[in-house]
């Protein structure tokens, strides 16, 4: 969102007062540092190092539960999962008081839904925590039982690929070891810091430019956003705001020869299979998204209508391939998974789909039905492939094909195999121009 005046002319104040601070971006002889930006962006450059060391010290501990896991598994002839599912089954369930207390305190951000609406949503909110305290100790007895012992740091200045950061039950983990298991976790954590600063960034330099426009029109810097967003809304949707406000940077950057020289983390290139998936567009098209989605996610409702108006702007050079990755905390999300598989087998699956992001709050069996006879599909049929074994197969090699390239959240998006780091249109773009030009 646009800042307002007083930010406006506080930033454009800075441009003459700036340090020797590294440059973050241009414009026509203009140039912005970490100064320009807000406290909260200019913090995480601030704490990038600190940061990263505790991003360092959790992925290891992870990994070192993880080995562990393995090996108790392996020695009482049972798998990590079910380890891990016996210790979750020891959480004290919440009392109905407990339950009723998070409704109470949430029912503003709730709206009309009632605590049955959302009892399980706030029961397994609630179970997390003992789970994993249960889960803590349970790590930490066997911490004890197969002697684990620290290393070198993980975060040492002149830690080398060989060097011993843990051992346990006789086995070491090298920094090179933990380098190479965790080279995406720690990629994403760049790219997550540079996303959040270069947004702040974009606004920031947009925000002078307004400021430049308003100044050669003798206008104050208001009456150019009214002139080229509040004006033209028609919708009054946080879609139609955020798409003018996306124009109106293109406009401006392009005017004023914007150049951002934040330098971008490592891009990490992976294989995504799209196979026999739903797919929306040309399957010549150079260029292909794959969105790793969650039909009951408001993120995943928010950002589909968002990637839509991105795709719009390369006609015949971009197809979307949606795959499956329904989460564990949404109740329904499985079911409308396999109900859209099964109107996509009627040649409906982009139908169907606006009709469950666009209705996240009713998504059970009867409803995902009456979407199907709305939509005109053969619903004898629809009801077969709903409950096709084969379907929910395809569902679950989807999550696992995602858990393997690091998907643990959802949307999460890839342009040819590429993963975007920020749901926003400019990173869309960015990420297709990318594609376009290799």
């Amino acid at each position: 969102m646009l800042k307002p005046l007083a930010i406006i002319v506080l930033l454009a104040a800075s441009i003459a007062a700036q340090s020797a601070e590294p440059v973050l971006a241009t414009a026509k002889g203009r140039s912005f540092t970490s100064a320009d930006l807000s406290p909260e962006a200019k913090a995480v450059i601030d704490n990038q190092k600190k940061s990263l060391e505790e991003t360092r010290t959790h992925l290891l501990g992870q990994m070192i539960a993880e080995s562990l896991l393995e090996l108790e598994a392996k020695a009482a002839g049972s798998t990590a999962e079910k380890l891990i599912a016996d210790q979750r089954a020891k959480a004290v369930a919440p009392t109905a008081a407990q339950i009723q207390a998070v409704y109470d305190a949430n029912r503003q951000t709730l709206g009309n839904r009632t605590l049955a609406d959302v009892r399980g949503d706030i029961v397994a909110y609630l179970r997390r925590d003992t789970e994993q305290k249960a889960l803590g100790d349970y790590i930490a007895s066997l911490q004890t039982k197969y002697k684990y012992a620290v290393g070198k740091s993980i975060n040492a200045p002149d830690l080398k690929p060989l060097e011993v950061v843990a051992t346990y039950g006789g086995k070491q983990i090298s920094a090179q070891e933990f380098e190479s298991k965790n080279r995406l976790a720690l990629n994403e954590f760049h790219h997550h810091n540079y996303e959040h600063v270069r947004a702040d960034l974009e606004i920031a330099v947009l925000n002078v430019l307004i400021g430049e426009e308003a100044k050669a029109k003798n206008i104050e810097p208001n009456a150019v956003i009214a002139t080229e967003i509040t004006d033209k809304l028609r919708e009054f949707t946080d879609e139609e705001r955020e798409g003018l406000e996306s124009a109106l940077m293109d406009r401006l950057f392009k005017k004023y020869e914007v150049k951002i020289v934040l330098k971008e983390p490592e891009v990490i290139t992976q294989t995504i299979s799209a196979e026999g998936e739903p797919s929306v567009g040309p399957a010549t098209a150079p260029v292909t998204i794959v969105m790793f989605s969650d039909f009951q996610c408001p993120a995943c409702s928010r950002t589909h209508p968002v990637l839509k108006r991105v795709m719009a702007e390369y006609p015949g050079k971009v197809r979307l391939v949606v795959r499956d990755f329904p989460l564990n905390i949404h109740g329904n999300a499985v079911n409308a998974a396999l109900a859209a598989n099964a109107a996509a087998k009627q040649g409906k699956y982009v139908e169907y789909i606006e009709k469950l992001y666009t209705n996240q709050d009713s998504l059970d069996k009867p409803t995902l039905v009456r979407f199907a006879t709305e939509l005109g599909l053969n619903v004898k049929q629809f009801e077969i492939d709903f409950t096709d074994a084969a379907a929910a197969v395809e569902i679950k090699q989807d999550q696992k094909d995602g858990e393997a390239i690091g998907v643990g959240s959802t949307p999460t998006i890839f342009v040819n195999g590429v993963k975007v780091h920020s749901l926003s249109a400019s990173a869309f773009r960015r990420a297709i121009d990318r594609a376009l030009t290799k």
